[in-house]
């Protein structure tokens, strides 16, 4: 079964990847770490006249976010990526970018697999990764730039170090690890995480798996580490003294703030967060309960549920609430649900409860993998902002006149929403070695609403990507749409086909339109009959009309 191991190993970072492929794109959550990984590789780190250098070419001086956050993770992501994307190509580094922090992620859970192996054996191994990659919401957002995701690989290997070690030595050294682990994460990464910190080494405490005299020294040092390791490096980015996380600490915790993009009720993350991500539906209502019931099980789940649990339990005090915030509790509870399956599996045999159970089991993971396969699909639709940046470049290009050189292109609030980045922006050419037959490409972001409704502000732009076209003042035509996912649809057979996907609207380009062709492809055969993505008009393209003028990127 050596091979079957290896196959479960490998599927990780596999999946993994695949999902970075299928949705390459990102959304505005993600912003911040990837535009500053764009930056580091593009501009570098200046040395002399740092902050007129800086100020004038990195994002964040313009879009600085609702609080500052930290460069570590895009310093690591650029300075790794750097010599990959020398030999490679420009026009692949924000898929090598994702990928690296993908493997990051993935390498963390085998090692937490690894060490499930270790205390609970390799059954037991299996079962976690079964239950892991069946696992959408985890698999997902591995590759993707946010904070919480740069947390994820800290706070699993943590995790992985609290699993039943019988050697008292080896259990306090493995408990200081985790919390050394734990340390970095909140200090580095997401100041919320301090919770989880105080409920493991409390539980490590109470457990006597670990003393004061053990815990103290390991967070002080860890502590003056990420310290060390945060300050100084975030100060010559924000060219100010600073510890992004204590201003995070500040405005969500003291201030309140979060709260302002949204409440959710107190039982939201036990009700609707924790299901949604194990994803598996017998995992919550069935396998972990059983874990901690079962005698046979009880002990080994309780060091990876209760920390976990308290942590969720008393982050829930926080009005805003939002799924990715309890991402790291997935390998644990998973962990604790693999116990579960493989003490029911292996007892298969002994009676027809246990039989029954395990035809469950077996078919809630594949249940799970048609999920999670479902889930992929539909939120690869949902960056349209990407696509259409993606898809003007190429008509651009692909069809410019000769004298083209130069077009300056606006993109609206939810294209930056929802997959414009500065890596689709702008290629890069080490040493100005840019083709000279290259289309200069000139962004602009604007979001003020006075200047939006300036008409000198679109005499300047070339070409638009809007939401709404009725906002773009001036004479625009438009040349394509990108669509996005927007529910689920029934078609009867009643209805026609839609036919040519510019039939009776503007072109649509991208996802929007596989769809399509998908959609009436299957329609043919099935009588008429569909159940699929339903897409909306979310992207217009739309190209300046200039009186007089020959400048026009696209040839009628």
């Amino acid at each position: 079964m050596a091979a079957f191991d290896i196959f479960l190993s490998l599927a990780i970072p596999i999946l993994i990847l695949t999902h970075l492929l299928v949705a390459p794109y990102t959304k505005v959550e993600e912003s911040f770490n990837i535009q500053a990984t764009h930056d580091i590789l593009v501009y570098g780190t200046p040395t002399t006249d740092i902050y007129q250098r800086l100020s004038s070419r990195y994002d964040h001086f313009d879009f600085p976010g609702a609080v500052p956050r930290t460069f570590i993770g895009p310093v690591i992501l650029a300075g790794i990526s750097q010599p990959i994307i020398a030999l490679v190509g420009f026009q692949y580094a924000q898929l090598i970018v994702r990928g690296l922090l993908g493997l990051f992620n993935a390498g963390a859970l085998l090692v937490f697999k690894a060490n499930v192996e270790r205390a609970f054996g390799r059954p037991t191994a299996r079962w976690y990764a079964l239950l892991q990659l069946g696992q959408f919401h985890i698999i997902f957002y591995a590759s993707r730039t946010l904070p919480n995701m740069f947390a994820f690989s800290l706070t699993t290997l943590a995790f992985s170090q609290l699993m039943g070690e019988p050697d008292e030595k080896k259990r306090v050294w493995r408990y200081r690890l985790a919390i050394g682990n734990l340390t970095m994460a909140t200090a580095v990464f997401r100041s919320e995480l301090a919770i989880l910190l105080v409920t493991t080494t409390l539980y490590g405490l109470v457990r006597s798996h670990i003393s004061l005299r053990g815990i103290i020294p390991t967070f002080i040092v860890f502590f003056l580490m990420s310290l060390w390791l945060t300050v100084p490096v975030d100060s010559y980015f924000w060219q100010k003294p600073l510890w992004p996380e204590l201003w995070g600490f500040y405005y969500n915790a003291i201030l309140g703030s979060s709260s302002e993009w949204g409440v959710s009720p107190w039982h939201y993350y036990f009700t609707s967060a924790i299901p949604k991500i194990l994803t598996n539906p017998l995992s919550t209502v069935f396998l972990i309960p059983y874990a901690l019931w079962n005698e046979g099980t009880r002990n080994k789940a309780l060091p990876l549920v209760i920390p976990s649990l308290l942590f969720v339990a008393i982050y829930s005090l926080q009005p805003h609430k939002e799924a990715r915030f309890i991402f790291y509790i997935a390998p644990p509870l998973t962990a604790t649900a693999a116990l579960a399956a493989n003490y029911i599996f292996t007892r298969r045999s002994k009676s027809a409860t246990f039989l029954l159970a395990s035809v469950a089991v077996v078919g809630s993971v594949l249940v799970s993998f048609s999920i999670s396969a479902a889930m992929l699909l539909i939120s690869s639709l949902n960056y349209p902002g990407g696509e259409a940046l993606s898809e003007l470049r190429k008509l651009v290009t692909s069809s410019s006149s000769p004298d083209l050189q130069t077009v300056t292109v606006h993109t609206d609030v939810l294209s930056c929403m929802t997959g414009v980045t500065l890596f689709g922006q702008h290629p890069y050419y080490p040493n100005d070695l840019r083709p000279a037959n290259e289309i200069t490409f000139n962004y602009d972001k604007t979001e003020d609403e006075n200047t939006l409704r300036s008409p000198p502000f679109w005499e300047k732009f070339d070409y638009v990507l809007a939401e709404d076209p009725t906002k773009v003042i001036g004479s625009w035509e438009t040349v394509g749409v990108v669509e996005g996912f927007a529910g689920v649809e029934l078609i009867r057979p009643n209805k026609p086909l839609g036919g040519d996907i510019e039939t009776g609207q503007d072109k649509v380009f991208g996802r929007g339109a596989l769809i399509r062709r998908v959609r009436d492809t299957v329609r043919a055969l099935t009588g008429g009959w569909w159940v699929g993505p339903r897409m909306e008009p979310k992207i217009h393209m739309l190209r300046k009309m200039r009186e007089g003028k020959a400048r026009r990127a696209v040839k009628e």
